[in-house]
């Protein structure tokens, strides 16, 4: 096996991520879509202030060129493409969403051969097929109480989100070479916060955005969510494309839809049919087969 230090924080990343979605699945119950990406935004920023605090990091003097990079992919990767994911989520369910998920790796492909002229051996591209395969054998079930303009803005939504995601980071990927992946993080939550409470503000009123916070951090399952999931995850997610192939970290990170379908059985009590052990199976065996590459 051929881990190497960004292929590990990837894998991390997958990790953290899984058991944020099965705490954000529990808190989506109480708040909406828009209420949850407010205090996960929030949640992240006071982590990322308070680790350049303790860690004692120097903030980098940036120039006006990477500033505006960093504000286009704050808004992007955090405002609107995190909003359009929870809006996927709660349209299509767990299944669906995770199958419209398969498209952040090949666009991570795309946008990383575009914009770096970065490629990756055909035997990663396979260990891609084998853990994409493997998602769509175990989450793919055709819904039966939803109408077709609801599967439809789902579906869109959901490759929104993805592709702007991919997009996002790779944005930053330049920057983050010579700066702190820290000081990167704070700047594009801070840039996301400020914009998804403004549209709590537009859509309801101020007092509803200090009534979200006040119950948003009460609730141990969406804190819990947002520390594994905005700010542990984030900080491995960004670390991983610093230090490994954006291709290579992209198909590690698409591992967390299996982990989050073992988790769901384990906390959720969700059944485990053959096909998940099928699809479980091959992607596991198309992330070893990564990895040895």
């Amino acid at each position: 096996m051929n881990l190497n230090l960004g292929d590990t924080y990837a894998i991390l990343t997958a990790f953290c991520w899984s058991s944020a979605v099965i705490l954000f699945d529990v808190s989506s119950r109480k708040l909406s879509s828009l209420q949850m990406n407010v205090i996960k935004n929030f949640i992240g920023v006071i982590g990322f202030i308070g680790t350049i605090i303790i860690l004692n990091i120097p903030i980098p003097k940036l120039v006006t060129s990477d500033l505006i990079i960093l504000i286009v992919s704050g808004f992007l990767g955090v405002a609107i493409a995190d909003l359009f994911f929870l809006s996927s989520l709660t349209r299509l369910g767990s299944g669906l969403a995770a199958i419209v998920s398969t498209i952040y790796s090949p666009a991570i492909f795309l946008f990383s051969f575009l914009m770096f002229n970065e490629t990756i051996s055909i035997q990663a591209y396979f260990g891609a097929i084998l853990v994409i395969g493997g998602i769509f054998i175990s989450t793919f079930k055709v819904p039966t109480k939803k109408d077709k303009n609801t599967i439809i803005m789902g579906v869109l939504f959901g490759l929104l989100a993805q592709v702007l995601t991919a997009y996002s980071v790779l944005l930053v990927k330049p920057i983050m070479e010579n700066n702190s992946i820290i000081i990167i993080a704070l700047i594009r939550f801070s840039i996301g916060l400020i914009i998804t409470a403004g549209f709590l503000i537009f859509k309801t009123n101020i007092s509803e955005l200090i009534s979200t916070l006040k119950n948003g951090l009460t609730n141990v399952t969406i804190v819990s969510g947002s520390i594994l999931g905005t700010f542990l995850s984030v900080i491995f997610w960004l670390a991983g494309f610093k230090y490994t192939l954006a291709g290579r970290a992209a198909i590690y990170n698409q591992l967390s839809t299996v982990l989050i379908m073992i988790l769901a059985v384990i906390f959720l009590k969700e059944s485990m049919s053959y096909k998940k052990w099928i699809g479980i199976l091959l992607s596991v065996s198309g992330a070893l087969l990564v990895s040895y590459t």
